[in-house]
């Protein structure tokens, strides 16, 4: 790995940067999915990939796990356990998405309300930057700043 990029891996401001960015970012999404869970099965069924009988407990589950890792990121609460499942999701959400632009099918993401987003290509492209924000975080090997739990070199 080159220096720049070395040091931007392990500079402690961009990583708290990028904690709180993608930590606001997941709460502030699961609000919706938590207050309207029957909304956001709705749109998970729309994605037309998953089983029916998992689609309730997806549309349940799944806002607490970004409300919870998000708030660890936030508070520094094993931050890289945290990132590690944020991007995860963001891989999910990657994957779910690129196979249906691929299918043509015209959908909702649901990751903030049940109003269309935007375009699909642009939500990818925007997961695509939280994921790499998501890597920093889970990559930095440096001091953490503002965590309340030290979890530096270990997941």
């Amino acid at each position: 790995m080159n220096n720049n990029l070395r040091n931007l891996f392990n500079n402690g401001w961009i990583e708290i940067l990028f904690r709180w960015v993608l930590g606001a970012t997941f709460i502030y999404a699961s609000y919706y999915k938590i207050m309207s869970p029957m909304d956001f099965a709705k749109i998970i069924y729309g994605y037309n990939l998953f089983p029916e009988f998992l689609i309730t407990l997806i549309a349940v589950f799944l806002p607490f796990v970004e409300l919870i890792s998000g708030l660890c990121l936030i508070l520094g609460i094993y931050p890289r356990s945290a990132a590690l499942i944020i991007n995860g999701l963001l891989l999910s959400f990657i994957l779910v998405l690129t196979i249906n632009i691929i299918r043509g099918h015209e959908f909702d993401c649901g990751c903030f309300s049940a109003n269309k987003t935007g375009p699909p290509g642009m939500m990818v492209a925007r997961d695509v930057v939280y994921l790499i924000m998501g890597l920093q975080v889970l990559l930095f090997n440096g001091v953490r700043k503002g965590c309340f739990i030290r979890s530096d070199k270990t997941v």
